[in-house]
């Protein structure tokens, strides 16, 4: 099985590039998007490759919001995390598959000067619970808001008290979804430097000034069924490159 996950920053803009040639060419099994921007309404995608579309809005329009594409209907879909307060944004959808389920996430933004990091905290508490509760192993995919390690991001130093690096955002991932999943991408190549996201400032995309925050987590023991966890740089269309698994 191959599944790809793409923070796209709107989906109305990717499509007027090149996203349909995209779904084509990577042909997924399982296609996930992050940072929709858009409601269900707005958002019609022809691509006979995914009968099966899923999205989930936010109630803010031009916000937010995440959306599977399956070539195969799954066994069930569920949209949020069952908490009235943290589903108000359309980011989390999860699909059940036959041997576990996958769940795609785009993780709060703590903000400019940290406005919300307060509450992302407790989102970071509460989908960790939430993926506890599920009752198969887990995949989990998206932009996750957070570099785990300062081999993660560029400029580790200048970046220590910016939203997606501050120690109590990579000590929650750790402490949440890291005490008991595993990140692919770095169990495979712990010594790897590769980056998913890019400022469109500063010409960062082309110097490689980048983060890398959009991650494949699975449960342990769907590890020694991962065949590779790949950061696709060549992809372009967003601020951020998809990112792929190879599972068997």
């Amino acid at each position: 099985m191959k599944y790809i996950s793409w923070n796209v920053n709107g989906i109305r803009s990717v499509l007027k590039k090149d996203f349909i040639e995209i779904l084509y060419a990577l042909n997924a099994d399982v296609f996930c998007i992050q940072e929709t921007k858009a409601q269900a309404d707005q958002i019609e995608v022809d691509c006979e490759y995914y009968p099966y579309q899923y999205v989930n809005s936010a109630q803010r329009k031009g916000y937010s919001g995440t959306m599977i594409f399956c070539k195969e209907k799954p066994l069930s879909i569920s949209y949020g995390i069952g908490i009235e307060e943290h589903d108000t944004e359309g980011r989390v959808i999860t699909i059940e598959l036959e041997d576990y389920y996958l769940v795609t996430v785009y993780t709060p933004n703590s903000g400019d000067g940290l406005k919300r990091l307060d509450y992302r905290m407790e989102w970071d508490q509460a989908f960790a619970e939430y993926i506890k509760s599920l009752n198969k192993p887990v995949l989990i995919c998206g932009d996750l808001n957070v570099a785990n390690e300062e081999i993660d991001i560029k400029n580790p130093k200048t970046n220590r008290r910016n939203a997606g690096f501050t120690d109590e955002e990579r000590d929650s991932f750790k402490a949440n979804l890291l005490s008991f999943l595993k990140d692919t991408y770095r169990t495979l190549y712990p010594e790897k430097v590769e980056y998913s996201w890019w400022s469109y400032r500063f010409k960062a995309r082309e110097k490689n000034a980048g983060w890398r925050i959009d991650y494949w987590l699975a449960s342990p023991e769907l590890m020694d069924r991962v065949q590779d966890s790949k950061i696709l740089t060549d992809v372009f269309g967003s601020d951020h490159c998809p990112v792929e698994l190879d599972i068997m």
